[in-house]
């Protein structure tokens, strides 16, 4: 299970919330069956609805392009 405090915390590159969704949806498609979602993301950009756009990062995985 990927936890999103421990992809922050290993990622101090990542620096908004658009790179963030990238890494989530990375994780995913790495292999990853579950996200837990146990922090808040606190970058500038975070939406209100931030983990209803990880979830679906995480579950359709990377699109080249975005």
């Amino acid at each position: 299970m990927a936890k999103l405090s421990d992809l922050i915390i290993s990622h101090p590159d990542v620096t908004d919330f658009k790179e963030l969704e990238r890494l989530v949806a990375h994780a995913g498609e790495s292999g990853e069956m579950f996200i837990e979602f146990d922090v808040k993301p606190d970058y500038k950009n975070t939406p209100k609805k931030w983990e209803w756009i990880l979830e679906a990062a995480f579950t359709r995985g990377i699109h080249y392009g975005d």
